[in-house]
């Protein structure tokens, strides 16, 4: 069983960087693909970034690449997201899941382990 915890949320200027993580509490990452979800008010949570279980491939929206950077560190059992430039239009919560298939970490639902998620507000 995997527990995931998500920090690193807050409010931030138009233009300003943020560093989210996701730690597992219980369990161990190593063996696991992870995602980066994110759901605005009133909307559907949407694919942000994903990484496999090495750390060697990873994939990203089209509304993030350039600005995002996901990454982990297995040693400690860990995974980020660094977000920079960020936009209003990155406002929502963010949540981080895992899963055994790298394919399964690029859809929204359906997935093995997900956290409760941390709110990332963008001030214009």
């Amino acid at each position: 069983q995997v527990q995931l915890v998500e920090s690193g949320g807050g409010l931030v200027q138009a233009g300003g960087s943020l560093r989210l993580s996701c730690a597992a509490s219980a369990g161990t990452l190593s063996s696991y693909s992870m995602g980066w979800f994110r759901q605005a008010p009133g909307k559907e949570r949407r694919f942000v970034a994903a990484i496999n279980y090495t750390g060697t491939r990873t994939y990203y929206s089209d509304s993030v690449k350039g600005r995002f950077t996901i990454s982990r560190d297995n040693a400690k059992n860990t995974a980020y997201l660094q977000m920079n430039s960020l936009k209003p239009e990155d406002t929502a919560v963010y949540y981080c899941a895992a899963d055994r298939s790298y394919t399964e970490v690029l859809t929204p639902y359906g997935l093995e382990y997900r956290g409760k998620g941390t709110l990332v507000t963008v001030s214009s």
